[in-house]
């Protein structure tokens, strides 16, 4: 992954890393998202009928109307609070109304409610015209009314005023004292309305001089998504990303900017924490054990499991890992899955277990049934760390991998399934949407590695761009297969192994020891919940990951 950059028609790269002024919070009587006694609104997840998710300030009547199953994308506040993604979709709005956790972790962006259901639908894009007028002034505001009403009454394409109307000057003097969250809704939904020329308004007279890879939380995260905005006008998403992909620093860099997001933040730590927990409990009375990984990358996260099975009273069960790779994991570890396996053996002679090694070399959604190699006689525990997400689904392709995988690993009459998944929502979701919703989670992700580095800390810079900064793009950026950052909430992965045949394991209490002392190394912002049987990762007031069980 590389460092977000501006792309533009001629080719030119330029990248945003001039400082920027301070982002006062104005219009606060009237901004819709601003309170300036609130430190982000907290959203309620209640357990009520068939599993409907509720905002505190709304019905299930309004997000059954909104219909996606974000919890965040319905509301928006001007706090400048601050997926990860560890390492494709239908413009259709599908509703999931399977989020069954009431676990109070908000949306750093969450703020403002409506009064009615029939109103919710069309309250944001309203009150981002408001705020519009306001910002464009009163000798523009008929114009622009004019314009936010043919907007509420005929959808997305209503009439834009003539771009000669928005005086771009006078907006740009005012960036002083804009909110960088307003500004970003504002240009997104000018491109949500196919608005190309108030879109690139925003961007180059604004946008473009509020963000920087070396700013705040917000700065940095309003940088890459303004790269995932140009790429979308341009229909050059997948050409950025896979440049950045092609751009990558050498394997040798690249590991140790995985590794520097691994240190200063648990979410990859929080996934094979839970998971050797969960492995070792319900393979505690077994002789052979075969772990199927579906994303093996570097191996070591197995070292941990194989110390505790090496002290097994009566001596440790025989293993086999399956490894499932790609070419990206290739990349960074400088050579193929023999390096894991030669490591993984080393590691389990130096703890007397005995060991053998499966690889398996191609990307996890193409795996079938023979490449897994399950013998008679084995218990056998599968793993997807951060990796289902990545497969298409049924807005995709036709194959459905997602699904077809669960029902693959259903027929292996698996011990335990382990599931860990950013709980975000950017697979089904139109673009607007879609794009609050990133803002919400990757605000969170942001600020949370904010707090273990240092601002100028280079390194860390470099980490949120060759590690972050391509999933934005993806999810912002592209469409169709080429979307390849497709993140679902807990209550549709439940729905997904429910259908494909699974039952869900309560998580113990001792699972939820094993993160708990993980996280004593980690901010005291992180916050862990077991609601029903699974575990809750979260930063402040927004839940931003999660680990299940299945069999």
């Amino acid at each position: 992954m590389q460092m977000a950059q501006k792309h533009s028609p001629s080719g030119a790269i330029h990248l945003y890393q001039q400082p920027v002024q301070s982002v006062y919070q104005i219009l606060q009587s009237n901004n819709p998202w601003h309170d300036s006694n609130s430190q982000g609104a907290t959203i309620c997840f209640e357990t009520i009928k068939d599993q409907y998710f509720t905002l505190e300030s709304s019905s299930p009547a309004t997000n059954a109307l909104i219909g996606c199953d974000s919890p965040s994308y319905a509301s928006i506040s001007s706090n400048n609070r601050i997926p990860l993604s560890p390492q494709q979709g239908s413009q259709s709005c599908h509703s999931d109304h399977h989020h069954s956790s009431d676990i109070t972790y908000g949306s750093p962006i969450s703020g403002y409610s409506s009064s009615s259901a029939d109103d919710d639908a069309t309250d944001l894009k309203h009150r981002l015209r408001e705020l519009e007028i306001q910002l464009l002034g009163p000798d523009q505001s008929d114009i622009v009314y004019s314009y936010g009403c043919c907007f509420v009454n005929n959808g997305l394409h209503g009439a834009s005023p003539p771009i000669s109307k928005y005086d771009w000057d006078q907006i740009a003097v005012m960036i002083p004292k804009l909110n960088l969250r307003d500004v970003l809704m504002l240009c997104a939904q000018a491109v949500s309305d196919d608005d190309i020329p108030r879109a690139v308004g925003w961007m180059d007279n604004v946008l473009g001089k509020m963000v920087s890879v070396s700013g705040d939380p917000i700065q940095r995260l309003g940088a890459y998504l303004l790269e995932g905005l140009r790429a979308r006008l341009e229909s050059s998403g997948s050409v950025i990303y896979k440049s950045l992909k092609c751009e990558q620093p050498s394997g040798n860099e690249l590991m140790t900017y995985m590794h520097i997001l691994y240190k200063i933040c648990p979410y990859w730590k929080f996934a094979y924490i839970s998971s050797n927990a969960v492995i070792a409990e319900a393979m505690a009375n077994e002789s052979i054990i075969h772990i199927i990984d579906f994303q093996i990358a570097q191996g070591t996260q197995w070292q941990l499991l194989m110390e505790d099975l090496a002290r097994r009273p009566g001596g440790p069960p025989s293993i086999r890992i399956t490894g499932i790779d790609d070419s990206e994991s290739f990349y960074a570890r400088g050579g193929g899955l023999e390096i894991v396996g030669k490591r993984l053996s080393n590691i389990s002679r130096s703890y007397g277990v005995p060991f053998e090694f499966h690889s398996v070399a191609m990307s996890a959604c193409v795996v079938e049934k023979e490449d897994l190699g399950v013998r008679p006689g084995e218990a056998v525990a599968v793993i997807f760390p951060y990796v289902l997400h990545h497969m298409p689904d049924e807005g995709v392709s036709m194959e459905n991998h997602r699904d077809r995988v669960l029902r693959l690993v259903k027929s292996l009459s698996p011990k335990v399934v382990s599931l860990v998944e950013q709980e975000s929502n950017t697979n089904t979701c139109p673009f607007f949407h879609r794009f609050v919703e990133t803002v919400d989670y990757y605000s969170a992700m942001f600020e949370s590695i904010d707090v273990a580095c240092p601002r100028e800390d280079k390194k860390r810079i470099s980490t949120e761009q060759n590690c972050v900064a391509r999933d934005i793009v993806s999810m912002i950026g592209c469409e169709g297969i080429e979307r390849v950052e497709r993140h679902e909430v807990f209550g549709k992965w439940k729905s997904r192994f429910n259908m494909a045949g699974f039952k869900q394991c309560p998580l113990s209490s001792s699972v939820m020891g094993a993160v708990r002392d993980m996280l004593k190394e980690f901010s005291a912002n992180y916050r862990l919940q077991n609601r029903d049987g699974t575990l809750y990762l979260g930063w402040i007031n927004r839940a931003m990951t999660t680990s299940s069980a299945w069999r």
